[in-house]
């Protein structure tokens, strides 16, 4: 099993609407660590840490969102892996 870390930034209308629950959710539903937090340009970042099947199913989530988040893209960037994080937290 391959441990894969991604950073994902999320844009449209996705503050506001649960879109960090949702996110921290959907990753413990699928094993990962990471956190995720609100930017001030109005978009989510997240980092999701875990095996790498685990990390693909939630980066193609990411591009749906809750129910009322409206996504328009969706850019990520696969990082090095920071062993050192356990759990998923809402960081901000």
């Amino acid at each position: 099993m391959t441990t894969i870390a991604v950073r994902a930034r999320i844009f449209g209308h996705v503050q506001g609407v649960a879109f960090r629950a949702w996110t921290q959710t959907e990753a413990e539903k699928h094993g990962l660590a990471g956190w995720v937090r609100n930017e001030p340009d109005g978009s989510v970042q997240t980092l999701v840490i875990g095996p790498s099947s685990q990390v693909a199913a939630m980066v193609r989530a990411l591009h749906q969102g809750p129910p009322a988040a409206q996504v328009t893209n969706v850019e990520t960037d696969t990082v090095e892996p920071d062993t050192e994080i356990v759990g998923f937290e809402i960081a901000g």
